[in-house]
C-alpha cells in the first residue's frame, strides 16, 4: 500500500506536490471517484488511478526550457550573487532551474515548471547523464582521468563512476550521473587540474546544439517523454 502522491510520483505522472494540487482541484480519480483526501492509500496491483485533464492556461501550461547559459549568470533567483538566468529571460520568470550550473560555468541548463522533470533528472536514483567538456591549464595524463573515472573520494564521500574521453592535451569530456555542489571543481582539483573552462553539453537526451550563450529553445513533447523515461 501507498499514497496517491507517491504512486504518481514513481511513475512520472505528477510530482507529489503536483498531485496535492490536483488532488485539491479535484482532478484525481480512485476507481472512478474523486479524490478528496490527502492521505488516501493505494494498491498499485488492484487500484486504478485517473489523472483528469487540468485546464490550461499561460500560467499552468508544462514547459521546459532549454537554455545555454553564459559564464558569469547566476542559475538561481538570488539576485544577490550577481545577474540571475531570469533576469536575463524574464519571459521564464515562472519557471525553476532543473538543477544548477555554477557561476563560472557555462553551457546546458533546463528551465521548467515540470516538477516530473526535475525529479527525473535530479532524483536520487541517479540515472541520468550530464555530459560537460572540460579545458585545464595543466596537461592530462590518462592516469587522471582513469581516477575520475573510477571514483574520487571528496570531502562529502566517494563520486560515482564517471565516463571520461580525452579531447586534448588540456581538454577532456567528463559524464556523471550525480551533481553534488562544485562537484567537477573539487574532482579536477583532487588530481591537480585547474579548470579554465567548463561547458556542460548534454542533459540525458537533451543536447546543447547550435543555441548560443544567452539563446533558449522549448523542448518538444517526445523529448520530455525521452527525458522522463530514461529515469525509470
Amino acid at each position: 500500500m501507498m499514497r496517491i502522491q507517491k504512486y504518481l510520483s514513481q511513475q512520472k505522472i505528477l510530482s507529489r506536490r503536483e498531485t496535492e494540487d490536483y488532488i485539491r482541484r479535484g482532478l484525481i480519480k480512485l476507481n472512478g471517484k474523486i479524490v478528496r483526501e490527502m492521505g488516501v492509500q493505494i494498491d498499485p496491483t488492484k487500484d486504478k488511478v485517473e489523472v483528469l485533464r487540468a485546464p490550461q492556461n499561460t500560467a499552468s501550461e508544462k514547459i521546459t526550457v532549454a537554455v545555454n547559459k553564459p559564464r558569469g549568470i547566476v542559475s538561481s533567483k538570488m539576485e544577490t550573487e550577481g545577474e540571475t538566468i531570469f533576469q536575463l529571460l524574464p519571459q521564464f520568470s515562472h519557471l525553476n532551474t532543473v538543477g544548477r550550473l555554477d557561476k563560472e560555468s557555462e553551457g546546458l541548463i533546463l528551465l521548467s515548471n515540470d516538477g516530473t522533470v526535475t525529479s527525473a533528472v535530479t532524483g536520487d536514483e541517479h540515472k541520468i547523464e550530464k555530459e560537460y567538456e572540460i579545458s585545464v591549464r595543466e596537461k592530462i595524463s590518462p592516469g587522471k582521468l582513469q581516477k575520475m573515472s573510477s571514483g574520487i573520494m571528496l570531502e562529502d564521500g566517494m563520486s560515482l563512476p564517471a565516463k571520461t574521453k580525452m579531447l586534448g592535451s588540456n581538454s577532456f569530456i567528463l559524464i556523471l550521473k550525480e551533481g553534488r555542489n562544485h562537484q567537477i571543481r573539487r574532482m579536477t582539483n583532487a588530481v591537480y587540474l585547474t579548470i579554465a573552462n567548463l561547458r556542460r553539453t548534454r542533459v540525458g537526451n537533451i543536447r546543447l546544439g547550435n543555441l548560443k550563450p544567452g539563446q533558449s529553445r522549448r523542448l518538444t513533447t517526445d523529448e520530455i517523454k525521452k527525458l522522463k523515461e530514461l529515469s525509470k
